[in-house]
């Protein structure tokens, strides 16, 4: 099993809807519900990753900009090619 592949991710808080937004700027555009209080969006952006990677939650973690809306995301157990794959499966732009 692989150590883990990263993501960089541009987080757009108190959407109408959790989904993909595209790409920006080189980083995947992901537009969550949850507003960005008390950690409430970075746990909405976990548990949303790993239900579209098909990881546990405990899977996927925020080794960057826990505080910011650009993050970089650490999904456990995915190879570089398997994460890309899995996102093109869901519908997000690479």
């Amino acid at each position: 099993m692989c150590a883990g592949a990263r993501l960089a991710i541009r987080v757009i808080p108190r959407a109408k809807k959790t989904q993909f937004g595209g790409k920006r700027q080189g980083r995947l555009v992901v537009r969550l519900q949850a507003p960005p209080v008390e950690g409430a969006a970075n746990r909405a952006l976990c548990k949303f990753l790993a239900k579209v990677l098909g990881v546990s939650a405990g899977d996927v973690e925020i080794i960057s900009g826990l505080h910011s809306r650009e993050k970089v995301v650490l999904v456990h157990g995915l190879s570089e090619q398997q994460l890309r794959r899995r996102l093109a499966d869901a519908g997000a732009e690479l």
